[in-house]
């Protein structure tokens, strides 16, 4: 058992944001639940499915990716928004979100993770969003054509990715990674090195910014690339605390 002032210290340290990050999260304890917590559970959005999951499994805390509360705010707590906090609070359960800090943390972050799984080497940050650099990029073990590098990352991050072949097509070796919607950025590959963006979706408004930079993009996934820091998290906390941790797997398909 720990105290949940004890795990939101924690959680504040390893994911202390930089001081000009710019992020649309209202990251830290968004939610607070009892005082003692003995099972922590992480899942990538705050839905009313996750909380239904962690409530049924007995969880006082639920660590996210996606979390309730954005700078947007929400005008009034009615319908959805008022079922997830009435779950929340009737069972007395915390809620915790890192959405960029969770992006870009340079070991337990999930463009870090998804780099390891990967195999990249000389990994350098890459990416600029919000004033910091949030992904990374990195060199593959050997050059590989997009069709075999796209089956590589199905089979590290458990997924089925789509490609955008724009470009030329040569064997890629500099990969950059930004997890979720992470498109919009192809523009600074070619400024990088970067010869192919690994991300999560491939939104309208990145296509043409990607043919115009020839780049090609891999998208494995808004879902499946934000797993992976969750998952990290959740060792690094297992390995500190002695409480029960539980990853709620809840794939989108987007």
């Amino acid at each position: 058992m720990i105290t949940r002032r004890e795990l939101v210290a924690c959680c504040d340290g390893l994911l202390q944001a930089p001081a000009d990050l710019k992020d649309a999260s209202r990251n830290g304890l968004q939610v607070e639940g009892t005082d003692s917590v003995h099972r922590v559970a992480f899942g990538v959005d705050a839905s009313l499915a996750l909380f239904q999951a962690a409530a049924a499994w007995d969880a006082q805390a639920i660590v996210v990716h996606h979390g309730l509360f954005w700078h947007d705010g929400w005008g009034r707590v009615v319908g959805p928004e008022a079922a997830r906090l009435r779950m929340l609070l009737s069972g007395g359960m915390s809620l915790y979100a890192s959405h960029i800090p969770l992006d870009c943390h340079p070991r337990l972050g999930n463009n870090a993770v998804i780099a390891e799984r990967l195999g990249l080497s000389a990994c350098e940050p890459f990416g600029t969003y919000g004033g910091i650099p949030i992904g990374c990029k990195g060199n593959l073990p050997e050059p590989l054509p997009l069709e075999a590098l796209a089956e590589r990352i199905n089979t590290a991050l458990q997924t089925s990715c789509r490609i955008l072949p724009v470009g030329r097509h040569d064997p890629v070796l500099t990969l950059g990674v930004i997890s979720g919607g992470g498109a919009d950025l192809v523009s600074q590959c070619p400024a990088a090195g970067v010869q192919c963006l690994l991300t999560g979706e491939i939104t309208h408004q990145a296509v043409h910014p990607a043919l115009e930079a020839a780049v090609p993009v891999i998208a494995a996934g808004h879902y499946a690339t934000e797993v992976w820091g969750l998952r990290a998290l959740m060792a690094d906390l297992q390995q500190r605390f002695a409480v029960e941790c539980r990853f709620i797997d809840l794939p989108t398909g987007y």
